[in-house]
């Protein structure tokens, strides 16, 4: 099975959520998504996985949220999905892809469901 992680090296939880994923013995994809943002359609098909929608996925308490002023906008979901595109560190961290299934490493035991 593979498994992908959107990490950020910086965050404990995603390092914590990489580090159980390597102790269960795989060797996950691992997709630094500051760095390589995911494409709408790759958002898209994450966000089916969890059985989430954009709102969901995103950091509110990120200044970026509040600069966007994202608290009182109504965005429909293709237009939040292009913000997180475009501003990556909107979009919640670590998330896990197995097969068919999706976890946010939010505790990091998260993923194990799906492992």
């Amino acid at each position: 099975m593979t498994v992908t992680i959107y990490h950020n090296p910086r965050c404990s939880k995603s390092r914590a959520t990489l580090a159980l994923i390597e102790e269960r013995g795989a060797k996950p994809n691992v997709i630094e998504y500051l760095k390589t943002p995911p494409s709408a359609a790759e958002l898209k098909a994450v966000l089916r996985k969890l059985k989430l929608k954009p709102h969901d996925l995103l950091r509110t308490g990120e200044p970026r949220y509040a600069e966007l002023g994202l608290q009182t906008r109504k965005l429909a979901d293709d237009e939040l999905i292009a913000l997180m595109v475009e501003n990556p560190s909107l979009i919640e961290r670590p998330i896990v892809v197995a097969g068919g299934k999706a976890a946010i490493g939010r505790p990091p035991e998260n993923v194990l469901a799906i492992l």
